[in-house]
């Protein structure tokens, strides 16, 4: 009820941080997921098959931690074969097409509306996917997307924007510049902590789909950010884990 009437309330007040959770009903694939499959795949080169735990092969036999950088250099060994490879996990194939699979949701869709309207102006997500630009697509919205931090210095500053704005805060599938590996999201460039930080500070905050469990980086970002005038609001399915609990109070 207190979410629903600060909503209407303070129309355009409020960013919306999704995480995977929303897009697991889809089918979507997990940034996990993609890299056991990936290891799978170089292993079964390697004549390797019916391992228990991918991550802990692949560090037995390269001697690293696997990570998206390292697995596509292997795999892939140009930019239009990586996009290629990941258009397999991301986007439906004839099968999934039938069974409705890597479509947005109705999390996705009512999302969309609320911002078709004006409620929500700003969506933060930590998701590869494009279902939420699948969903506003689908409503006729146009938007501007942040996915990297080169990107800040080609959109219209939030609060000047007509448009809704998307931040891909751990980058795009087709994009191959992932944040996945525990130290890559441990920290954010310079310039796009501090953009975030201000979002987190002018903008009340509604998690959904948003475990906080791997994304250190940007708990930290919100930790130490100044708190916004506007409520926070973090979601979470049976009961909030410590990371989510500590955040709220």
């Amino acid at each position: 009820t207190t979410l629903a009437f600060s909503l209407y309330s303070n129309k355009g007040a409020y960013a919306v941080l999704l995480g995977s959770g929303v897009s697991r009903s889809a089918h979507m694939p997990s940034a996990w997921d993609v890299e056991n499959s990936l290891i799978e795949q170089l292993a079964a080169i390697q004549g390797v098959s019916g391992q228990d735990d991918w991550h802990k092969w692949f560090l037995g036999f390269y001697g690293t931690d696997a990570d998206y950088s390292s697995l596509l250099a292997n795999i892939a060994s140009t930019k239009t074969e990586r996009v290629a490879l990941m258009k397999g996990f991301f986007e439906p194939d004839e099968n999934e097409k039938e069974l409705g699979w890597k479509r947005p949701t109705i999390a996705h869709r009512s999302l969309a509306r609320l911002i078709k309207k004006g409620y929500i102006k700003v969506i933060l997500t930590t998701n590869f996917d494009r279902l939420m630009e699948e969903a506003l697509s689908s409503e006729g919205v146009s938007f501007q997307i942040v996915q990297d931090e080169s990107d800040l210095d080609k959109i219209v500053p939030l609060q000047h924007s007509m448009a809704p704005t998307i931040v891909k805060i751990n980058g795009d599938y087709i994009d191959c510049r992932f944040r996945n590996t525990a130290a890559e999201l441990s920290s954010y460039p310079e310039g796009f902590k501090r953009f975030l930080s201000r979002v987190f500070e002018d903008y009340g905050l509604i998690t959904c789909g948003w475990s906080a469990t791997w994304d250190t980086g940007l708990v930290s970002i919100l930790k130490n950010a100044t708190s916004s005038r506007y409520n926070a609001f973090f979601g979470y399915v049976s009961k909030p884990n410590e990371t989510l609990d500590e955040l709220a109070q």
